[in-house]
């Protein structure tokens, strides 16, 4: 390997920006970048009527591990990173880069950009032909299976029935600590006791089965329809005291609604501004990179504008930009 082609190859995305012009050049810009094991979660974990996995264009996940290593266990769907006689690693076949939304490579422990760990050796690789940033777990293999082990698997190869009959779970919105889902979910009791919730805000009409032995004090119940006209705003309070109060015993709360688009958002917002004391803005897109398709109705968006106010003392977001 040429001099040039080893200072472009070892460079992290901050290295090349301050390699002379000429240099720069020669190399796609895309960047790397690190994924935190909450993000991938949620990545997994992305929805409409069947999982976003199913999309060839959503999602390669790469194991840069030895082979043994990946053949013992790996993150659900992810492919072995191959290499050729040479150890260098291999663009996957059948991977259309320039149209992949995300492209993350793990190893097992890599945590930083630095260093030539095989996830950045991979990563440096498959950056050179992607239009967007490549992602590289923080923690690798150890802290992502650590935190979430039900993830891990031997699987291989999935067929399209397979991919189409993968249930998604809650998306996390504070590790460990909130997460927020639809009805389904919040009758899984697999799903209770992978994520070790032990409290639920039910945003919707009905009563899930799963609490009908419900312990005291661990479900708060707001019956309210997913309407403009309806009141949300005035359940803001307790619905945040509810989680605080579950968090400081270090319970993990799952907020959910039938669909978990809209009531459950609301609230799980409502939270953050209250915990984090963000603006309505900040918490929006928080939450949007949790679960992309959030969609509160106008009605609770108008509440959410007057919660910011009661919080933040100011009204900080315009909603009437379209994005809300």
């Amino acid at each position: 390997m040429s001099h040039l082609a080893f200072e472009l190859r070892t460079a992290t995305a901050h290295d090349r920006s301050c390699l002379p012009d000429h240099k720069r050049s020669k190399v796609s810009m895309a960047g790397l970048m690190l994924c935190d094991p909450s993000e991938l979660y949620n990545i997994l974990n992305q929805a409409t009527t069947f999982s976003r996995l199913t999309d060839t264009n959503y999602l390669c996940l790469l194991d840069a591990r030895k082979k043994s290593e990946y053949d013992e266990s790996h993150v659900i769907t992810a492919k072995r990173a191959k290499e050729d006689e040479n150890g260098e690693y291999l663009v996957p076949p059948a991977v259309e880069l320039e149209c992949l939304r995300y492209c993350i490579v793990y190893d097992g422990h890599t945590d930083s950009l630095s260093g030539d760990g095989p996830a950045i050796r991979c990563a440096i690789v498959l950056e050179e032909i992607s239009r967007n940033p490549i992602r590289i777990l923080k923690g690798g293999y150890e802290v992502f299976s650590a935190y979430y082990p039900f993830f891990r698997t031997q699987t291989i190869m999935y067929t399209p029935l397979e991919m189409d009959a993968l249930q998604p779970y809650p998306v996390e919105i504070l590790r460990a600590q909130l997460y927020m889902g639809n009805f389904r979910q919040a009758n899984d009791p697999h799903i209770q006791k992978d994520l070790k919730i032990k409290a639920h805000v039910n945003v919707c009409t009905d009563i899930a089965n799963i609490f009908k032995d419900h312990e005291t004090g661990q479900l708060l119940h707001i019956s309210v329809e997913d309407s403009g006209e309806c009141d949300l705003l005035s359940f803001f309070p307790e619905a945040c005291n509810f989680i605080e109060l579950h968090n400081e015993k270090q319970s993990t709360v799952l907020v959910f609604s039938t669909l978990g688009i809209s009531r459950s958002s609301t609230i799980a917002m409502a939270y953050l501004m209250y915990k984090k004391q963000y603006t309505l803005q900040y918490a929006w897109k928080y939450m949007r990179k949790c679960k992309m398709n959030i969609r509160p109705n106008r009605g609770f968006v108008e509440q959410l504008s007057k919660w910011e106010e009661r919080i933040i003392g100011t009204k900080t977001t315009d909603i009437s930009d379209p994005n809300f």
